[in-house]
């Protein structure tokens, strides 16, 4: 199989070799507008083949004719907002980018899945969608995997346990508005509420909803490492046709009542991309918070569509 990553940045790069060095794919392209950068980092990448042990090729390029046949495609194109850049800026000027490289890539590979890594994430998902024109379980949003690995994170440093043995679930939009279930996290089997107390369980949510705000304040720009492993374990699993179900931005046609939007639901991945939406029990407060989530996304989507017409 065939994957391209489009973005040369940190998160594309760190996508791109955390694919190859998973060595289950015959090639993995790195695209980018920036002459020089994509070539330079797959030389890099491959230069480190012998000493990683894997036989993945990686090219870089600036032409999308190189990426012609893809099976997958992870986008993480798009701009960090800067200093005097507003919202409404950097959302609009991240749908053109989406936009652009999406029209390019679809024409090439129209039979691809794409996984969006850009931000705003849930709407830059749903500019793609509309955009590739591909069906919804084609498109998909990486954020869930990111999410829940931090929450696993703080937990397992928390509770002096390894992250292998923590299973934990998260849904509703990327940023703030997330909604992370300790009703489903368990740790070996064991219930998170049996092992920690309530005050510091809801001090590692709170958190995990900012963790990537966290990582912006201490280093001026955002994590690129975990984002380019979760991007990395949803390719595997679309890839080797696992069936494994990780959360994930996905479009939602009725279930837990919203119907229209991406937003972060457990999905079950494999080679046709999204192969089933999971549908777990929520609590009253629980469904509260994803309803109010979804209203957020809705509004990103809202907002874009009124800077597009205004």
């Amino acid at each position: 199989m065939k994957v391209t990553v489009i973005g040369a940045g940190n998160v594309g790069a760190t996508v791109a070799e955390c694919v190859a060095r998973k060595d289950m794919v015959a090639e993995v392209v790195l695209i980018d507008i920036v002459e020089g950068l994509p070539q330079g980092k797959a030389l890099d990448l491959a230069q480190s083949a012998p000493i990683h042990g894997f036989d993945t090729k990686v090219v870089g390029t600036n032409d999308y004719a190189d990426t012609a046949g893809s099976d997958i495609c992870v986008i993480t194109a798009g701009l960090a907002r800067k200093p005097g850049m507003s919202r409404d800026d950097l959302l609009a000027k991240n749908a053109q980018i989406v936009e652009s490289v999406t029209q390019q890539f679809a024409a090439k590979s129209p039979n691809a899945i794409l996984i969006v890594v850009s931000n705003p994430l849930d709407v830059m998902t749903y500019v793609a969608y509309m955009t590739s024109g591909f069906p919804s379980h084609r498109v998909m949003g990486m954020a869930g995997v990111l999410d829940t690995a931090r929450y696993r994170a703080f937990l397992a440093a928390e509770l002096g346990v390894s992250v292998k043995d923590i299973q934990a679930l998260l849904m509703g939009g990327h940023g703030d508005t997330m909604v992370p279930l300790p009703s489903y996290t368990t740790i070996g089997g064991i219930p998170v509420t049996q092992m920690i107390a309530k005050d510091k369980l809801d001090a590692i949510v709170e958190r995990t909803k900012f963790g990537g705000g966290e990582i912006v304040k201490l280093m001026g720009t955002s994590a690129w490492y975990a984002p380019g492993a979760a991007s990395a374990e949803m390719v595997e699993a679309i890839v080797k046709d696992s069936g494994r179900v990780l959360p994930a931005a996905v479009w939602l046609n009725g279930q837990y009542g919203l119907d229209g939007l991406f937003i972060g639901a457990p999905a079950r991945l494999g080679r046709k991309g999204v192969e089933g939406i999971v549908e777990v029990s929520l609590t009253k407060d629980e469904k509260a918070l994803l309803e109010a989530s979804a209203a957020a996304v809705r509004g990103g989507v809202a907002d874009l569509e009124r800077i597009r017409k205004g």
